[in-house]
């Protein structure tokens, strides 16, 4: 089997992490991309029926990679919470825990991730699908891109706040 630094068998803690660091790079590599290399590249297409389309079909796929990359670090996050004796109402009940360094970044980390699945969900299954049906060029329709634009900066910022507490939690706080 794999090892790892100790030239001992991989351990399932250490699988779970590797998953849940790549779906993570899948999930919010994907958003930095779109934002600075997709969208911009995809303003400049004319006309802009084929830009939507394109926005469209972009946006459909990475919907659904990014729900399952979602899936998966909410499945591997709580496994993680597992493996270091954190998922427990002793400890998570405990405001001790929570007024450690330690409970401070998780304590962000998790406000992030909500915060985001919200926005991601506002954005792909509310305004995306408006923007998309909306006659493309259209004050209606611009109107709708701007808004799931801000969003999708928003998620990127927040995203940012989310590697930020990850960063914390893998250095003990």
């Amino acid at each position: 089997g794999a090892r790892d630094s100790d030239g001992g068998t991989m351990s399932l803690y250490h699988l779970n992490v590797t998953l849940h660091v790549l779906a993570a790079l899948l999930w919010l590599g994907g958003m930095f991309f779109l934002a600075v290399v997709g969208a911009p590249v995809l303003r400049k297409v004319e006309p802009a029926a084929l830009r939507a389309r394109l926005f469209q079909e972009l946006g459909v796929q990475f919907r659904r990679v990014g729900w399952v990359a979602i899936a998966v670090l909410v499945v591997t996050g709580t496994l993680n919470l597992h493996f270091r004796g954190v998922l427990s109402w002793s400890v998570l009940g405990s405001a001790s825990f929570w007024a450690l360094p330690y409970g401070k970044a998780l304590a962000w980390k998790l406000v992030a991730v909500a915060t985001m699945l919200v926005v991601s969900a506002l954005h792909d299954f509310v305004l995306g699908p408006r923007a998309s049906a909306a006659v493309p060029g259209s004050p209606d329709a611009l109107r709708l891109r701007r808004r799931a634009a801000l969003l999708a900066r928003a998620n990127a910022i927040i995203g940012l706040i989310v590697v930020i507490a990850a960063v914390r939690l893998a250095r003990g706080g």
